[in-house]
């Protein structure tokens, strides 16, 4: 066997390993998987993201998450969406906090998911939710919550909130 085929038998075991222990875990606690997901993707995003030089600007802080993923080998891919009925890319909310569309294209998650024939919007989905958030923390200063909002055979689409900071109260 050549040296790229023993690299991807090695790489479709461990993606199905992957979801077979989400799918284990999920079923073994419930609900309380997706928190210890969350907390080790928020913890890998803080680590990979340690050094990363910080910006309030959301289109700059994506690019600099984007190359995190890269310097460490983690395969999601993601770019900015705006919809065709959306005014702007970043939009204001309510609350005067940030929303921005993502889609993810190539993910290693999901492809652990299918390879496994576990389903999507999970755990390991609720990983990059911890990841995003904890690489975000470190670049803006500020919480963020990457939301679901379509989850496909070959993408995903994904709102993500960055919270802005509040005046506290005296």
């Amino acid at each position: 066997m050549s040296d790229l085929m023993t690299t991807r038998a090695a790489l479709q075991e461990t993606m199905t390993f992957l979801g077979a222990i989400a799918s284990g875990m999920e079923e073994a606690i419930g609900e309380s998987a997706n928190s210890i997901t969350y907390l080790a993707g928020k913890r890998l995003g803080m680590q990979f993201s340690a050094d990363i030089r910080k910006t309030d600007d959301v289109e700059e802080a994506l690019a600099a998450v984007r190359t995190v993923l890269q310097d460490n080998n983690c395969l999601w891919h993601f770019e900015p969406f705006q919809a065709h009925d959306r005014p702007a890319l970043i939009q204001a909310t309510d609350k005067g906090d940030e929303d921005i569309h993502l889609v993810f294209r190539d993910c290693m998650i999901r492809q652990s998911l299918f390879r496994f024939g576990h389903h999507q919007k999970g755990s390991l989905c609720t990983m990059m939710f911890g990841f995003f958030s904890g690489a975000l923390l470190n670049v803006m200063g500020v919480d963020s919550t990457l939301e679901i909002m379509h989850a496909g055979e070959n993408a995903c689409l994904k709102r993500l909130v960055i919270h802005k900071k509040r005046e506290e109260k005296p």
